[in-house]
Parts: structure tokens; sequence; C-alpha cells
């Protein structure tokens, strides 16, 4: 019985990889070629820019597409980071076929605006069309499990229906993990994805695939959710924007999980971009476009223009440094050190930000994430099917009985006080259990707001991870607590960007002499950190506001680029993909 189940998993993952591959090989020769000089003038085009040149009639949609599309090949020769192709499919919905041509669209009648026409958009795996847990109308929503292949949907979610109705061209479904759990893009159903800057590495999780797609310039935005950092941590390893908001700010609605209903710590979709001024126009006309006629979950908010430097004003900024257990390396702590001292030259004050006890508020976040036990994943798995070692340590760990547990919690109290807390509090909650831990996330929630308010800060400033993209298979080494940078704005419920500053130098980088890890955990994660291998990844920067502030963080970005640009430090895209899949 086992083996007949066993055989099935592996015939639905060989079944939708040849599918993928069967799109491929029917694409016609032209998207296998490189980009025209022509095509290369419309691939730089800005978000904004590609809207107003489709609306005046200067350039048609199908004519944006192709070097996207090219790109898009491309990077999933390069990087495996595509479920589906959909080029034809984002060129026949109403707002762009039925498009008149050559008419200046300002004086069209429409009942809604066009606000993302012509723009080339991805979607993760998870939603009904986009990434891999985004629901569109006639394809799976994998989330990276073959159970869920064969399963073409018959409606798409809120911010898929909302894009097309914009005339945004939705043109590809992203890579996500298994579950949608770990720190690397891994899954049976489609294979491992790489980071375009250097193939023996991974783009993150769990949005890996979109921000390997971004990277290699397939699309001009990608959407997917981010519930302990999926959108920010791949944005930092892959060189990218990102902005993840508030519970009900950006349309949720019809998206997959593999943790459906969990409310204490829910998921959100978040987008990541090619640019800041790309990542800011996105929000803006999605909000413009208002969403909570599309999705009942949104807050109907507004966008409001903030300008946060009117009349000269400078800003507090705090500096945050700790996140759990593992410290944070060399490389990453440049990147903070860049951004402090650019902030600093500007005349902005920035000081150093100790937050309320983040070892509870950790603990409080890892236990309402797992309240179930794992049992919700363990419950996707189809016989013979396994998850990536880091994700499969954890549901090991959730799986121990709980007598056993506490009995190791003990002995390791001393020597491993982090692994012994895990050991106590990994257990599968009550109903009365869960209640305590949300009034214990309420009551923590109330002290970051005390402390907050106290230092009165306008933004913290942390790093989206501790270290720069690691190799394959290292995540097990590096391990998932060391999601603490973003998991607990999760907790928060805090807005938070993330923003590359700039790149590993293996000179610049290398450890202290004197450096030693002060934890079992920090001692197994800094086995991953090879600075001279990791020389030239990208290393980004997260910017933090709170609650609601969504147009707030991103002028805060704004004000942390400029600065940076004062002092002559550009971030730029390093990544060169050819069409035949090779980097540069």
């Amino acid at each position: 019985m086992f083996s007949f189940f066993s055989t099935s998993h592996k015939d639905a993952c060989a079944r939708k990889q040849a599918e993928r591959q069967a799109s491929l090989d029917a694409l016609p020769p032209v998207y296998s070629e490189p980009l025209s000089l022509t095509e290369q003038k419309i691939h730089a085009l800005s978000l904004s820019q590609l809207v107003s040149e489709c609306k005046a009639g200067e350039l048609a949609p199908a004519d944006i597409l192709i070097p996207y599309a090219k790109k898009t090949v491309a990077a999933q020769a390069a990087t495996n980071c595509v479920t589906d192709l959909m080029f034809e499919e984002a060129l026949r919905i109403p707002a762009v076929a039925n498009l008149p041509h050559n008419v200046d669209l300002d004086g069209f009648d429409s009942t809604r605006d066009r606000s993302l026409l012509g723009v080339p958009l991805s979607e993760a795996a998870e939603f009904d069309i986009g990434t891999d847990t985004i629901d569109i109308a006639g394809h799976d929503t994998t989330i990276g499990f073959s159970r869920n292949t064969n399963r073409p949907l018959t409606s798409s979610s809120a911010i898929v229906r909302l894009l097309q109705d914009a005339g945004a061209l939705v043109h590809a479904k992203t890579t996500v993990p298994a579950g949608l759990l770990g720190l690397e893009t891994t899954s049976e159903v489609y294979g491992k994805t790489s980071n375009p800057y250097d193939n023996t590495r991974t783009p993150g999780a769990s949005t890996g695939g979109g921000a390997a797609l971004l990277a290699c310039g397939g699309t001009k935005v990608e959407i997917g959710t981010d519930l302990a950092g999926s959108v920010r941590i791949p944005a930092h390893f892959c060189g990218i924007w990102s902005l993840k908001g508030s519970v009900g700010r950006f349309p949720s609605w019809g998206n997959h999980s593999s943790m459906e209903g969990l409310e204490g710590l829910q998921l959100v979709c978040s987008p990541m971009a090619g640019s800041l001024e790309d990542l800011n126009e996105f929000w803006k006309r999605v909000v413009m476009a208002r969403p909570w006629e599309y999705d009942h979950t949104c807050h109907p908010i507004p966008w409001k223009n903030v300008d946060l430097r009117e009349d000269g004003r400078k800003l507090k900024w705090g500096i945050m440094l700790e996140g759990g257990e593992v410290p944070i390396t060399p490389a990453c702590q440049r990147a903070l050190s860049l951004v402090a001292t650019a902030l600093r030259k500007q005349g902005h004050e920035v000081v150093e930000f100790i937050p309320p006890d983040l070892d509870r508020g950790l603990n409080i976040t890892y236990q309402l994430l797992f309240s179930d036990g794992g049992e919700q994943i363990r419950s996707l798995l189809s016989p013979g099917e396994s998850l990536n070692k880091a994700s499969s340590s954890v549901l090991d760990l959730l799986a121990l009985p709980k007598s056993f547990k506490q009995l190791l919690a003990y002995f390791t109290r001393k020597s491993d006080p982090g692994s012994s807390s895990l050991l106590r509090i990994m257990n599968t909650k009550s109903v009365t259990e869960l209640r305590a831990l949300t009034a214990q996330r309420e009551a923590y929630r109330a002290e970051w707001h005390d402390s907050w308010t106290k230092k009165g800060l306008d933004f913290v400033i942390t790093v989206p991870h501790p270290f720069p993209a690691f190799k394959h298979g290292e995540s097990e080494k590096v391990n998932l607590m060391t999601a603490g940078f973003t998991a607990i704005f999760s907790l928060l419920d805090y807005t938070a960007g993330v923003l590359p500053v700039t790149f590993v130098d293996k000179d610049l980088d290398q450890l202290p002499a004197d450096f030693k890890a002060n934890s079992p955990a920090a001692v197994s994660a800094y086995a991953a950190y090879d600075v001279e291998g990791m020389h030239g990844l990208p290393l980004g920067v997260q910017i933090v506001g709170r609650k609601l502030e969504e147009e707030r963080v991103l002028e805060g970005m704004k004000i942390v680029e400029d600065s940076l640009r004062q002092q002559g430090t550009v971030f730029s895209n390093r990544v060169q993909v050819g069409p035949k899949g090779d980097i540069e």
C-alpha cells in the first residue's frame, strides 16, 4: 500500500515537471532570443512609465510582455523559479484584450481605471494565480505539495482579480517550498530553486522563486505571502525591494497556506519589486484600486501621501542588533552600519534600540505558529513525500512525546538553554493554552508600543536575516530560528520593508580573530558563514514602522536610500543571465 501511494506521489511530481517542460518547449523560438535594442529600452522603463505609455497608445501590452517573457524563460533555465507560464493568458484578460489600439485612454470610458495597464506581474504558487500560493483560475495552487497537482482552480484570488481589472499582465507563477516552511525554496514537485547571484546558494523562502525571477528581470512586481519573513528574507538574499504591510491593508483573500485558519500569527500578501520607485507605485495603485471591494478582509483605508521631510524635519531611528540566539554576521552588520552612518550625515538621530525581552516574544511567536503540533503540514504530505531537512527537524521536534521533551529540556538547560527552552514550549496547545498565548501576545505588543513611544522613535532599522544567502542544504545548520529578525515584526503586526544596500566583501567582512559563538545554535549557524564564497552576494536592511504605517515606511525607505546615495552608496543589480539561462 505504501509503495503504491509513494509511486503516486512520484508520478504526480514527474507529471507536473513534464507539463512545465512541455509548456517551455512549446514556446515560439523568439522567446529564446536575446532582447533587441527596442526591447531593452522597454524593459528599462519604470512601472509608471509603462502604464503611461500604454495609456497613451505608444506601447501595446504585447510589446511589453515580450522582453519580460524572454527574461522569464532565461530565469527559469538559470534558477528553476517558475511553476506556470501564462504569456498568452496574460493578454486575454478583458482589460487588455478589449483595449482600443492607438487611443489615449485618459478619455476612454471604463468602469475601473487601468492603473496597472501593461505591467508584467508574477505571483508565488500559493495564490490562485501567481506564486504557487495565490489562486489563478485554470491553474493548480500546489504550495509545493504533490496532492495539490492536477487540481486547476475555477476562480482567482482577490488580488488577482484586482490586478487583472487594472490591466496588469499576470504572466507567471513562481516556486515555493513544500508547505511554505523553510529558508530554502525546494519541493519534490518542482525541485530546487537557486539564487541568481550564485546557483550553489538559496534565494531564501518561501517566495524564493519570485525573488529569483525578479532579480533576473523576468517580472516587474512579484506578489508573495509573508508569515514570518517569507518575502523579506528572499528580498535580502536576492537584492530586491519588498514591503510587508499589516494585516488587512493588502488584499490576501484567496491565497493558500499550509496553516489555514491560523489567527495568532497571520499570513499577509506582500509585494516585491526591482526598485523602490516601482514598489511604492505598486502599493499606491493597489490601494487606490479600492481592494476592500474585492476582499472582505481589507480595511477601507485610502492611500495617504506622506512627507517626512517637510520643513527639514529630522527623524529618530533605532538600530536593533538583537534577534535571537544567533548574532548578526559581519557582512550584515556592515550593511546596517552603512545605513546608520548615512542617516547621521544627513542630520538624523540614530540610537541603539534594545527591544522588550526578545526571547519571550519569539517564544510566543513559535508557540502560536506551531500551536497544532505541526499536524496541518503533516496532513498535507503524501506518502513518500518529504520536506527539507530544516522543516523536518521542526516537525520531528513537535512529534516527540511531551514528557520526553521535558526531560531533555531539564538536562540541556545549562549546556544549551536555547534548545532547552524550545523543548519546553514546542507542544500542541489546548484551546485554553492558545487563548493564554494570545493574551501574552497582546501584552507583549503593549510593551513594544510603550518602549517605542518612550524612545520617541520614528523607525527601527535592523537586518532581515543575520546571514547573506547560504549554500543549498545548509538551512539545517542555520535553522529556522534565525528568522527572529523578521518573525518578531509579524507577531507585532508592524509594517516592515526591505531594501538592498551593498554586497558581501571578502576583505571587509571577515570574522574577528577573537570571535566566539555564544551558543550551540550560533556555532551551528556560523559553520555556514563562508565570507570567501559569499563575496558579491547582496545585503539588505529592514526598515520597520508601526501598525498600518505602509505609506510612512515607504517614505522612510526613500530617506534611507537618498541618504546612502548622498554618501556614494548606490545599489545596482549585478545579475546577468543570458537567453539560455547562463549566469554571466
